[in-house]
């Protein structure tokens, strides 16, 4: 049982005389997360940690809010749905039940965050504690442990640790078989997105609604915060570029979380055939969009902290380029370069290498010369400048877009043309204006969170 504590209950002056000997005992006394009723002496230790948060946050953030609460750690709420039914689930990594609901708010801004795998307990291990029938996991880009690179097949599989076997949604198939289906009641969709169109967790999402609404499954989302929930921008979609990096009409960042994204998809028929599909979402508590949100665990090998969150919606378009955005490096999307850039224009300079997420970095080995954007301000819309720039300097124009690919993340070919056109940023962000604000009506139906 998670215990939701406010942390302005709390007095500072009782805190001081008694921190050293609470945190003295947090750390000799810690355990994992429990879904079951805990003994008294659990009890306590889970109010004295619960204390000890609650009681930083204050002294860090001076916080008067009550901490946002995922999906997954409000068990009471979606444990009695799953008894007697037989599960499935699509997570990865980011599928975990916190040991605490206010850890967010203590992880060091735009730094890479820690590791806090023993400050959480993934989904499918609690509920096998709990004696859940989970029969059977579906994986997404990057596998269920979030260890493959962007674009990498994922093969079927057996997970090691708990002996289910692992159904892969980023190989030939990405929609789960009628087959698959057959033994199952009910599907658990829990993964951290980050609100990008060209983000392929929910091109997933899309699929599993598709075959739960087919095969009559009913679909559990366990709803997480978007931490580019606060803005909407970008090109819309035009549906003759659909792929698995755009299935809707959308704009390229969509200011919405998992549960909403889907009721929208349920809402507007992008599920196709007039298909609908039966879900639940367990919304997040004490979250709106405007509300800042540190990923503690990276939601893919490439976007390692909030930095390169906040950045990837407008870095995200060098995929298409022949700019490497800082893979192969641990910098990723918070920097950019190629060995075509003068040096003179350009002053930082990097060397991608093979590394965890980038096994074939783009300009592996070579020299790239380029920008630094760590210390840039937090985004609240897409920022052009660099990729304009970048093919303003660029020494091969030629070859400076893989078209078929930029398209893609674009969702349509205009950009490319106005920027070979010479458009400059203020003309391309009104091209985008009828298409955003024709979205900005669709999305307000289906928000959850103001």
């Amino acid at each position: 049982m998670v215990l939701i504590r406010n942390a302005s209950t709390y007095r500072l002056d009782k805190f001081k005389n008694t921190f050293l000997f609470l945190f003295i005992l947090f750390f000799s006394c810690g355990r994992g997360t429990k879904l079951s009723s805990q003994t008294s002496t659990d009890t306590d230790i889970t109010v004295l940690k619960d204390t000890i948060l609650a009681k930083k946050t204050v002294i860090d953030s001076s916080a008067n809010t009550e901490p946002i609460i995922i999906g997954a750690n409000q068990t009471e709420l979606y444990l009695p749905l799953l008894k007697d039914k037989r599960v499935a689930i699509v997570g990865n990594q980011t599928s975990v039940i916190f040991k605490f609901p206010n850890l967010s708010a203590l992880l060091p801004k735009e730094k890479n965050t820690p590791s806090i795998l023993t400050e959480c307990t993934h989904l499918v291990d609690s509920l096998l504690k709990q004696n859940i029938n989970i029969k059977k996991v579906f994986a997404p880009e990057h596998g269920f442990r979030g260890k493959a690179d962007a674009a990498e097949l994922i093969a079927d599989g057996k997970d090691i640790k708990t002996g289910l076997p692992i159904i892969s949604l980023y190989s030939k198939n990405k929609k789960p078989s009628a087959k698959a289906l057959a033994d199952i009641d009910i599907i658990i969709f829990d993964i951290q997105d980050v609100g990008v169109r060209f983000y392929t967790y929910i091109s997933t999402l899309h699929y599993v609604m598709q075959a739960c609404a087919e095969n009559n499954v009913k679909l559990l989302i366990l709803d997480r915060p978007n931490p580019n929930g606060h803005y909407i921008d970008g090109p819309t979609l035009q549906m003759e570029h659909t792929s698995f990096v755009g299935v809707h009409p959308i704009p390229v960042v969509h200011g919405m979380t998992i549960g909403e994204y889907a009721t929208m998809a349920n809402g507007e028929g992008w599920l196709g055939n007039e298909l609908t599909c039966d879900i639940q979402v367990i919304p997040v508590k004490n979250y709106t969009h405007q509300t800042p949100y540190s990923l503690p665990i990276r939601p893919s090998p490439n976007l390692p902290n909030d930095k390169s969150i906040n950045l990837y919606p407008s870095l995200g378009f060098f995929e298409g380029t022949t700019i490497n955005a800082g893979r192969g490096t641990e910098m990723q999307f918070q920097i950019f370069g190629s060995p075509d850039f003068p040096i003179e224009l350009y002053d930082f300079s990097y060397t991608p290498q093979s590394n965890f997420g980038a096994k074939y970095p783009k300009h592996k080995g070579e020299v790239c010369y380029g920008k630094d954007l760590r210390n840039t301000k937090r985004l609240s819309a897409i920022d052009l400048k660099w990729l304009l720039d970048g093919y303003k300097n660029s020494k091969n124009k030629e070859t400076f877009f893989n078209t078929k690919s930029f398209t893609i993340h674009a969702g349509s070919k205009i950009l490319q043309e106005q920027i070979i056109q010479g458009y400059s940023e203020e003309d391309i962000r009104e091209t985008w204006k009828e298409g955003l604000e024709k979205y900005r009506k669709i999305r307000s139906k289906y928000l959850m969170y103001r």
